[in-house]
């Protein structure tokens, strides 16, 4: 039989379910749990268990992914300061370090002598931005 045509004792269903067997037969008995009667013993179909539980929950993917996404402000810098910043930061998305990609973005306002700086990427490669654009806007 295949894993959809799986029938179930009563006894695995209890423990499956956290129930008492009693409490799972009367469910049976009751209509709640549909099961088939084979010879003294019912058994259960899975897909019987999950109309009364709910589908299986889907596996929990083991590779966790997690990015950051940030929009950084600069206010009081010059079109030159600006350019060299962007420069460095093109750079650094190329250098990415642990093979993830990297996104940086930079806007410069002129008017109004701002920069906006929009990093996406993994934890390492978007502390590593920070740490750059801190070391280049002190200098």
């Amino acid at each position: 039989m295949g894993s959809e045509a799986r029938l179930y004792s009563l006894e695995q269903v209890a423990e499956r379910l956290g129930l008492q067997v009693r409490t799972v037969r009367s469910y049976v008995r009751s209509g709640r749990l549909k099961a088939i009667r084979i010879g003294k013993q019912y058994r259960v179909t899975r897909e019987s268990l999950e109309d009364l539980t709910g589908p299986a929950p889907l596996a929990v993917p083991r590779h966790r992914h997690v990015e950051v996404s940030s929009v950084i402000q600069v206010d009081a810098v010059s079109q030159e300061t600006a350019g060299r910043v962007t420069n460095h930061l093109a750079g650094a998305a190329r250098a990415a370090q642990d093979g993830s990609a990297l996104r940086v973005e930079a806007i410069y306002d002129e008017e109004r002598s701002q920069l906006k700086v929009i990093v996406i990427g993994s934890l390492l490669n978007a502390a590593n931005v920070f740490r750059l654009l801190g070391a280049l806007l002190e200098a």
